[in-house]
């Protein structure tokens, strides 16, 4: 086969393939030092100790970052993020929001600390570069006090969100071990 460069054509012994995968993206989000602000962190430390993942998912703690995130987030085929979310649910309370009720996730910041994530997809989407599905699964809070220890009836619920999480990824085609 040959193959066309600035330096003139050349010979190659065997045929050029372009290798196509999924990127996935986990983002675990919020700060550790609000008791359950940490709840996207805790879980995706969880989710790490406890499966093996395809080398298509990369698990990032957002912590309370923003804009410099932009590069990981850009042209995903999945994101799924895992937050503190109120949403006017008993505390305690698993949440998943996907599709059209996502953008109702960003209309409430929970602390001046929270990352802005929606600067960020908002920015993506400008740029034709946002993830093509977004899902977010959440926990209503208990607790935003002082503190880096997750309320207790919200620690309970952190393998219910590594569930749900592991069941958006697998909804993505992608499965853990």
């Amino acid at each position: 086969q040959q193959i066309n460069s600035a330096l003139g054509a050349r010979q190659c012994s065997r045929p050029v393939f372009l290798e196509l995968s999924m990127r996935i993206v986990v983002l675990g989000i919020g700060n550790i030092l609000l008791t359950d602000e940490g709840v996207g962190v805790r879980t995706i430390e969880a989710l790490e100790r406890d499966y093996v993942l395809p080398p298509e998912v990369e698990v990032i703690d957002g912590g309370t970052c923003g804009m410099e995130m932009l590069e990981q987030l850009e042209n995903l085929d999945g994101l799924v993020v895992v937050d503190c979310v109120r949403a006017n649910q008993p505390p305690a309370t698993p949440i998943l929001l996907k599709g059209d009720d996502v953008p109702v996730f960003f209309k409430t910041k929970l602390s001046p600390h929270q990352v802005s994530l929606s600067d960020v997809l908002a920015s993506l989407e400008f740029t034709d570069r946002a993830p093509k599905a977004i899902a977010i699964v959440g926990m209503q809070p208990v607790s935003m006090s002082l503190g880096m220890e997750l309320s207790p009836e919200v620690a309970a619920q952190v393998p219910q969100l590594v569930a749900m999480t592991l069941t958006e990824l697998a909804a993505l085609g992608i499965r853990a071990e």
